[in-house]
C-alpha cells in the first residue's frame, strides 16, 4: 500500500508507483478531497485492516451524516455487532470513510465464525449497506469499493450530490477486454493503446467515479447496486457469487475454518435450478404431451425452441438445455453473452433486452414453446412491455412463461385513496437496487395477456422499510 498526503500531482510516491512495474489482480486509488477529517496520513484512503487472516481494503468517496461523529463510540454499530465492547476495529483518523469501513468489518466478524462463501458475504454486505443509509437516505453519499483477499472485489453505489454542488458523486464501470483498443482520456489528451499492453487472455473492469475516456462504454451502477466483481466481471446474483465459490476463487485463510461442506452449497442460491424444478413437476402432473407429438422434432426434447431473457453468464440455460432443443440466449451485455457462449448450451445469443425475442421468433419464422426470465423482473419498474413481448414470442397454444420476481404485498404499499392524490405505483424501488411488484399487479397482468398461472412459489427473502419482501417462483400457461 502506497500513501502520501501530497497532491498526486508533485507526490514523489506517485511517481513511485508509475515507475514501479508490479502485477496485481486488484487495484485501489483515491485522490481524496478532504470533506471530512484533516490532511493527514491516518486519513488517506485506502484504508486497510487484517480479518480472519484475510487483507480488507477500502476506498469510499461521499458524505456518511450517521458515521460523521468525531467520537467513534458514537457511531452507530451495523448487524449483529451488539456493543462497542464487541468492536475489534476502530478508527485510526477522524473520517466518515474510515468509521464505515470498521463498522463493516465489525458487523462481518460478529455475523461469522467460519469463513463465509461468497453469496453469504454479498448477502451481508447487501444488507449491511442498506443500514449504513437508512433514515439518511436524502442525506447520504456512500460509494465505495471494499477488496478482501485475493481475487475479489465489492464496489458499492448511492449515489448523490452535496448541497450547493452540481458534481454527481457516483460510480461508472467499463470493461476491457479482447480485442483490445486505444481508449483516450475524457480530461486530458492522452490516449494508450491498450492491444500493446495486454495479451488474449486478460480481462480487466475498471471502477471510477465518472467515465474516465470518451470512447469507451461506462455504465452507471444504480442508486443501491452492490456488484462483485471476480476476474474481470460484474456478478449481483448469489447462484453466480456461489459458481465462483465453487470455481476456488472465494476467501481462502489459514486462521479460520470454513463452514462444512455441506453448508456450502446452498439451494436457494441456485434460482435457474428451482424453475427448472418447476416446470418439471409441472409436465409431470399433466396428461398432455406439449408440444404435440406431431409438432416434436426430436422426443428426447420436451420443447422444440426456448428463450432465456436476461441469460447473464448462463445458469439459466445449463439448467433448461436438457429438454429444450433449440435455446435462445439474449442479455443486454456483451461481456455476459461472452461468459454464455463458453458454456456452449445456447444456439443462438443476441445481446439486447426483452423486446429482441419478438424479433428474434419472426427473423426465425417460429414461436418460442417456453420463455425464461431468471432475475430479471427485478431489475425492470413497468412489466407491462415485458408480458407484451412474452405473449408476442409464445406458440399460441400452451406456451409457457416461468420467472422469479419479488413481491410485496399490496397492503405493503399504500395506496392513495384521495381524489386529489395520484395512486401510488405498482412497484417499489428498494434500498439494494431491486425492484419488488405488487402482487395484484403481476395477477392483473397475467389475466391482460391471456396466460394462466399454473404454479407458484414464495418465501420471505428480506425487509424493505420494515416490511417482508417475497421471492416468488412463478409458471404461467397460455390458455388456449
Amino acid at each position: 500500500m502506497f500513501l502520501d498526503t501530497l497532491p498526486a500531482s508533485i507526490s514523489p510516491v506517485a511517481e513511485l508507483v508509475e515507475r514501479y512495474p508490479m502485477k496485481t489482480l486488484n487495484m485501489m486509488a483515491h485522490i481524496r478531497y478532504a470533506t471530512q477529517g484533516a490532511v493527514s496520513l491516518e486519513n488517506v484512503h485506502p484504508y486497510q485492516r487484517e480479518m480472519w487472516g484475510i487483507n480488507w481494503c477500502f476506498t469510499h468517496n461521499g458524505d456518511v451524516p450517521k458515521f460523521s461523529n468525531f467520537d467513534s463510540c458514537q457511531n452507530p454499530l451495523l448487524g449483529l455487532t451488539g456493543s462497542i465492547e464487541n468492536c475489534t476495529y476502530h478508527p485510526v483518523g477522524d473520517t466518515d470513510s474510515e468509521a464505515v469501513f470498521c463498522a463493516i468489518l465489525n458487523a462481518l466478524k460478529a455475523e461469522f465464525h467460519t469463513l463465509p462463501t461468497l453469496p453469504l458475504l454479498y448477502q451481508t454486505l447487501q444488507r449491511l449497506c442498506a443500514e449504513i443509509v437508512s433514515g439518511e437516505e436524502s442525506q447520504s453519499i456512500v460509494n465505495f469499493l471494499l477488496g478482501c483477499g485475493q481475487y475479489t472485489l465489492f464496489a458499492y453505489s448511492w449515489p448523490g450530490a452535496r448541497p450547493g454542488s452540481s458534481v454527481w458523486n457516483g460510480l461508472y464501470y467499463t470493461i476491457r477486454k479482447p480485442p483490445f483498443s486505444t481508449a483516450k482520456l475524457a480530461d486530458i489528451d492522452y490516449s494508450v493503446d491498450f492491444s500493446k499492453l495486454t495479451n488474449e487472455n486478460d480481462r480487466v473492469a475498471v471502477i471510477a467515479t465518472k467515465p474516465l475516456t470518451v470512447d469507451e462504454h461506462w455504465k452507471e451502477f444504480k442508486r443501491g447496486q452492490l456488484l462483485m466483481f471476480d476476474n474481470g466481471l460484474p456478478y449481483s446474483e448469489l447462484y453466480d457469487c456461489d459458481e465462483v465459490e465453487q470455481q476456488g476463487r472465494g476467501l481462502c485463510s489459514r486462521v479460520i475454518q470454513k463452514a462444512p461442506q455441506q453448508a456450502l452449497k446452498c439451494p436457494n442460491y441456485d434460482t435457474p435450478t428451482m424453475l427448472r424444478h418447476l416446470v418439471d413437476d409441472f409436465v409431470d402432473s399433466t396428461s398432455f404431451s406439449y408440444p404435440p407429438k406431431e409438432t416434436k422434432t426430436d422426443d428426447k426434447f420436451w420443447a422444440n425452441n426456448g428463450a432465456d431473457l436476461g441469460c447473464g453468464t448462463g445458469r439459466s440455460g445449463l439448467a433448461f438445455r436438457s429438454f429444450v432443443q433449440n435455446m435462445t440466449g439474449v442479455d443486454l451485455s456483451s461481456e455476459m453473452i461472452d461468459k454464455a457462449r463458453a458454456r456452449g448450451c445456447y444456439d443462438q445469443l443476441v445481446v439486447g433486452n426483452v423486446d429482441c425475442i419478438q424479433h428474434e421468433a419472426q427473423q426465425r419464422g417460429s414461436l418460442f414453446d417456453i420463455v425464461i426470465a431468471c432475475d430479471v423482473l427485478v431489475y425492470i419498474d413497468d412489466l407491462k412491455p415485458v408480458f407484451q413481448s412474452v405473449r408476442s414470442s409464445l406458440v399460441s397454444k400452451h406456451g409457457l412463461f416461468v420467472f422469479s420476481a419479488e413481491f410485496i404485498e399490496d397492503d405493503e404499499v399504500t395506496d392513495n385513496t384521495d381524489n386529489n392524490q395520484q395512486p401510488s405505483p405498482p412497484f417499489v424501488l428498494q434500498s439494494c437496487a431491486r425492484f419488488a411488484h405488487k402482487r395484484n399487479y403481476i395477477e392483473t397482468l397475467v389475466t391482460d395477456f391471456g396466460f394462466e398461472i399454473k404454479s407458484i412459489r414464495g418465501s420471505k427473502l428480506r425487509k424493505q422499510g420494515g416490511k417482508d419482501v417475497e421471492s416468488v417462483h412463478a409458471l404461467l400457461q397460455l390458455v388456449e
